[in-house]
């Protein structure tokens, strides 16, 4: 590993901008929940289990980051970077869980819907508003860096739109009776979590796949590094990302023998470095294709017969 080359980078915004958020959270969630009992609001009540998914959202999130900040070390070669993944396909599937809730809660309160208290349901559904406003603002600059703090994001967003309904459902139940608007909010609100939630959970599975990061074109770093003086063709061509941040790119390059291959990997990596922005590269400089350039090469061990022809 070469000087100042690490998995772990600096993650201070990130933990300072959560623990604030989970402070305020945590600390609005027990007044929230205790307020949608006695108003008997399905809207107050999801949004306090989304208050409560958020709470835990964060702090797994701050765990993660905590965990992902160990060095690498002889077992974990690419550090622990992965719990932020995992913090956040956690968080995807407790915002599935709660929207499928008020869904079927719903449902059930279609049919004879209760008596709202309409006032009190105003007043904590403005405090919720003021506390998630506050953590969002927090988090925003943040988010795009990371799938365990998009992951939160997400969480504390969709809440503060859930505090947004429960008013306006507030003030019609106070002006006009219709008791049945609390459910039809909380139903709106528990649909428009569900796409959102599928789309972090997509992105947490893709990284967890290895799949190549949605930012990157594989065909182009193939073209460009065909373009490359001294290279004359390319396989085994991998790219995967250990977090969302943090893209790895491993290689065979055939090489022109009438070149140095030193030059040829410098100019490889300075362009994978300065044009797309990757800088965890394993380059394997070949005179002839080894037999893992076969269009239908499997994991199977290499032949004897394949060693004498396999360069490094």
């Amino acid at each position: 590993m070469g000087q100042g080359h690490s998995h772990v980078p600096p993650q201070g915004g990130n933990e300072r901008a959560l623990k604030i958020a989970l402070a305020l959270t945590s600390t609005f969630l027990i007044a929230e929940a205790v307020a949608g009992v006695l108003t008997q609001s399905l809207a107050l009540i999801s949004d306090a289990a989304h208050m409560l998914t958020d709470s835990a959202a964060l702090a797994i999130a701050l765990f993660a980051i905590r965990i992902g900040k160990r060095p690498a070390d002889a077992k974990r070669t690419f550090g622990y970077a992965r719990y932020e993944i995992l913090a956040a396909l956690f968080n995807a599937v407790m915002l599935f869980a709660v929207a499928i809730y008020i869904l079927v809660e719903a449902y059930k309160r279609f049919t004879s819907p209760p008596e709202i208290q309409s006032g009190a349901m105003l007043v904590v559904a403005v405090l919720g508003l003021i506390i998630n406003l506050i953590s969002m603002r927090m988090l925003t600059s943040r988010k795009d860096e990371s799938l365990n703090v998009k992951g939160a994001y997400l969480e504390v967003w969709s809440d503060m739109l859930g505090s947004v309904g429960v008013i306006a459902g507030a003030l019609i139940i106070r002006f006009t009776g219709w008791d049945w608007v609390d459910t039809v909010i909380a139903v709106a609100i528990g649909l428009w979590v569900l796409p959102r939630t599928w789309t972090l959970l997509k992105e947490s599975i893709n990284v967890l796949l290895e799949a190549t990061p949605a930012h990157v074109n594989p065909d182009e770093i193939q073209e460009a590094i065909l373009g490359v003086e001294g290279a004359q063709s390319i396989h085994d061509l991998h790219i995967w990302s250990i977090s969302n941040d943090k893209v790895s790119l491993t290689a065979h390059v055939v090489y022109d023998p009438r070149t140095y291959n030193i030059e040829v990997l410098g100019k490889i990596r300075k362009l994978l470095a300065e044009k797309f922005d990757i800088h965890h590269v394993t380059i394997q400089l070949e005179d002839l294709p080894c037999e893992q350039a076969a269009e239908q090469h499997t994991f199977s061990p290499i032949g004897k017969e394949d060693e004498n022809d396999h360069q490094h």
